[in-house]
């Protein structure tokens, strides 16, 4: 307004009465009453656990584990009872004896539980649910062996052990071989068959796991395996330390029953079911042998060819 006075203020309007609600919000101004007993909850994990435990008994269908990545220096833990109790009996080093809650035992159940007090092995008692998750979601029988990391030997140490008991060395080498079943499976041929040790690539090649453990039927207990950062520069070692060099494969012209090599100082080389032995690798050996098969065959698996090999060397040094 000119002349600089302020403006005069308008009446306040008054406002007229407004429209209830008819009642719908008292229940906001009730509350929501006493807090539910936890088995209530559909939240609640017991309950949850509950449900899935019933659905998997009603379908058959098992909740899928999930896998953690385990470190080279990590403990691997050994499911199911012939494997537990085997590998107690070779004397397999363990820290850790798990048996799930309410376990029906049996003898096997009982002998490992006798043998892991009288080494002074820990027992624990744990849920199934914690048992999955130990062995990677294998079929472990309510039983457990928890076992150290495994300590690799120096690939000279295989030829040591031979010449410390005055035998002709005999050393298996797998190139490519990735399944710890099938070095398991080679481990239990090699000790049949007076192997003084095993030499594995530490890249791209299967390692002494608690799968390995389980299918040695702990005969990895007392055969060494050595681990390789690089398996050709191995094999040339060991060719300037007197041993021979002999590969396994199906297209080679020689039959592994007429290698006159079996005799002496010895590494035989198997590779993968796939691929067999690599260029670099096969290219270290002095010999390459195949063991005869029908037409209607294209390869043998790992572990079986190792065996029928180890098998002939054997029969030629007897």
């Amino acid at each position: 307004m000119a002349g600089g006075g302020r403006a005069p203020k308008k009446p306040a309007r008054r406002q007229g009465a407004t429209r209830g609600t008819g009642g719908k919000g008292r229940a906001s101004l009730s509350g929501r009453g006493a807090t539910p007993p936890a088995e209530a909850r559909h939240w609640y994990k017991d309950k949850a656990r509950t449900e899935r435990v019933e659905r998997e008994e009603r379908t058959g269908a098992k909740r899928p584990v999930s896998r953690v990545r385990r470190s080279d220096d990590a403990p691997e833990v050994i499911g199911g009872r012939n494997p537990v109790v085997e590998a107690l009996r070779a004397g397999v080093p363990a820290n850790a004896l798990y048996v799930a809650q309410r376990v029906e035992g049996d003898d096997r159940v009982r002998e490992a539980i006798k043998i892991a007090a009288d080494h002074g092995i820990a027992l624990l008692e744990v849920s199934r649910e914690k048992l999955d998750r130990l062995t990677d979601g294998g079929i472990h029988q309510g039983i457990g062996l928890q076992i150290p990391a495994y300590e690799y030997e120096h690939p000279d140490a295989l030829v040591e052990r031979a010449r410390e008991a005055a035998e002709v060395p005999l050393i298996v080498a797998l190139d490519g071989v990735t399944d710890p079943r099938n070095l398991g499976a080679i481990a239990r041929s090699a000790t049949a068959f007076g192997v003084h040790g095993l030499l594995v690539p530490s890249r791209r090649s299967a390692g002494v796991t608690a799968g390995a453990w389980k299918t040695s039927a702990g005969t990895l207990a007392n055969l060494p395996v050595a681990r390789a950062a690089n398996l050709t520069q191995a094999l040339q070692a060991y060719r300037e330390d007197g041993l021979f060099v002999v590969g396994l494969d199906g297209e080679a012209k020689l039959d592994v029953a007429d290698l006159e090599l079996a005799t002496e100082p010895l590494v035989v080389v198997v590779g993968s079911e796939g691929k067999g032995l690599s260029r670099l690798v096969r290219e270290a050996c002095d010999q390459i042998v195949r063991i005869p098969m029908s037409a209607a065959t294209e390869s043998l698996n790992a572990g079986v060819a190792a065996g029928i090999a180890l098998y002939e060397v054997s029969r030629r040094r007897r």
